[in-house]
């Protein structure tokens, strides 16, 4: 992000996780010129349940996500939710009013050569992209996440802690990437599909799909329990 106020949509854990990777460009030397004129005016979130959590860090809790339409235009945003779904849902809610999304790249974070991050896209600390790599809008890497060379991620994909894109993968749009997941290089995974905490995916997956275990197979959702 070059500057600016902003504003976080979401209080639940990534939220106050994307609240730390604006602290950390705060107090990184390398960042600071630019990660001073960062200004984090607040959070929204329609639930109250974490503000004792977001306040006592002495962050503003400026109230329901309706409260964004109290601020001047400029204020941008960014979705700290890890449900890429989710993400969708208020990414289109909040496009309606013309407000413009933020990128936050944590300085922990690494990205190479000729990769295009997409406008809303989240880099948690320990991220890894590699290069010629494309992140769609409202993408996610996670905390010790890697993605390999020459992939793409479509809008609103999910790459949770400890997971592994290899090279040449193509993740479709809203795809989440569980916890400790292995992608393994040139697998295709359609839109919506969801990759189980640990799986190992060795083959394409079809739009909407969820696969579980080593190596991954599909399984009806109604099996997989709640996300």
């Amino acid at each position: 992000m070059d500057g600016g106020r902003l504003v976080v949509v979401g209080a639940g854990g990534f939220g106050r996780e994307v609240i730390d990777i604006v602290e950390a460009l705060a107090i990184t030397g390398s960042a600071q010129a630019v990660a001073r004129a960062i200004e984090l005016i607040g959070v929204v979130d329609d639930s109250e349940a974490t503000r004792p959590l977001v306040e006592r860090r002495g962050v503003a809790w400026l109230g329901p996500l309706h409260a964004l339409d109290a601020l001047d235009p400029s204020v941008r945003y960014v979705i700290g939710i890890g449900a890429g779904s989710v993400r969708r849902r208020l990414a289109g809610a909040v496009a309606d009013t013309g407000r413009e999304p933020a990128t936050l790249v944590h300085p922990m974070a690494t990205v190479g050569g000729d990769t295009l991050i997409g406008e809303g896209c989240i880099l948690a600390a320990g991220a890894r992209v590699t290069t010629n790599i494309t992140l769609g809008r409202h993408t996610d890497i996670h905390v010790n996440a890697t993605v390999g060379h020459d992939s793409v991620l479509g809008d609103f994909v999910s790459v949770y802690p400890g997971a592994t894109v290899s090279g040449s993968v193509r993740l479709g749009s809203g795809v989440t990437i569980g916890t400790g997941a292995n992608v393994l290089p040139g697998v295709t995974i359609g839109e919506d599909a969801y990759i189980a905490a640990g799986a190992v995916v060795t083959a394409d997956v079809p739009p909407r799909t969820t696969v579980v275990g080593v190596p991954a197979r599909p399984i009806d959702v109604g099996d997989a329990g709640t996300r």
